[in-house]
């Protein structure tokens, strides 16, 4: 089993990058709109202590958070948004709060679990899967925050996470699409912000994707339209994996417009959770 300590220092960093965005926000500037549908900053980061006290909670009380999973995916299509609904409703302040120790605890718990896979709404998932998938998440849900107050961030090394789970996610983006996996692996090379590359897969592959390591982040987590980020495939099957691409659990979403374009609806928020168990 690898050692969870330094995904969970970099979940941490990712959270505390977050926290610098909205901590000395106006009270009015939570209600600012995202662009997914129907969320506010305020929102986004409801949205995100709710998932940290699910997954606080499949660590320290798994039957009880089967239990609660199950009840939640007796509405897969409303559970995430009543989620987010209900702590938005919450004063900034007290939200604030609420999901910093939230944050905390949720990482103390990582930190000392001991008790192989943890449950989730999907496959169980390793400390180390789990505090990848947070990562991911706080990342995309912080983009929508940045988006929404116009603020541009600094890519980061980070970023290794977000793709590690987008390549790792490949045949799910598939299956939820109705499609069957290609059966050969894919080659993927990132540039990373520090300049270096990033690699997945047999360097012989016919199927390739090269990129900008901040736009293939970007596009699998559908915060940006692949016409707007700096990212390419090589043969058929890498071809049609970018255009469905996704690195969080549940049905696809619309994802953005290009930025040439209005889009046609808004984005809709993304699922709790990364869907493939990474290896981070």
């Amino acid at each position: 089993m690898s050692d969870p300590s330094p995904v969970l220092a970099d979940l941490r960093a990712e959270g505390e990058a977050l926290d610098g965005l909205v901590a000395g926000l106006a009270a009015d500037r939570w209600a600012v709109p995202t662009p997914a549908a129907g969320w506010t900053v305020a929102h986004q980061i409801a949205h995100l202590a709710w998932t940290d006290q699910q997954a606080l909670r499949a660590a320290t009380d798994p039957d009880g958070f089967r239990r609660a999973a199950e009840a939640a995916l007796a509405s897969p299509d409303t559970f995430v948004d009543e989620g987010a609904e209900e702590g938005a409703r919450r004063p900034p302040a007290d939200l604030l709060a609420h999901w910093r120790a939230g944050r905390e605890a949720l990482h103390d718990a990582l930190a000392s679990y001991t008790g192989g896979r943890l449950p989730w709404f999907g496959p169980p998932m390793s400390v180390t899967s789990m505090a990848t998938a947070r990562l991911m998440e706080t990342w995309a849900h912080g983009q929508d925050v940045a988006d929404a107050l116009g603020v541009v961030r600094e890519p980061t090394a980070r970023l290794r996470h977000v793709a590690h789970i987008g390549v790792r996610a490949r045949d799910f983006a598939h299956v939820v699409h109705g499609l069957t996996p290609p059966a050969e692996e894919f080659r993927v090379e990132l540039r990373a912000p520090d300049g270096g590359l990033w690699t997945w897969g047999p360097e012989g592959a016919a199927q390739r994707v090269t990129g900008d390591a901040l736009g293939f982040c970007l596009l699998v987590t559908q915060r940006a339209h692949r016409d707007d980020v700096d990212v390419r495939a090589e043969g058929a099957d890498a071809e049609r994996w970018l255009g469905i691409a996704q690195a969080f659990a549940g049905p696809p979403g619309p994802g953005r417009g290009p930025r040439s374009a209005a889009p046609k609806e808004p984005a809709a928020p993304d699922g709790p959770a990364a869907p493939k168990e990474p290896t981070a």
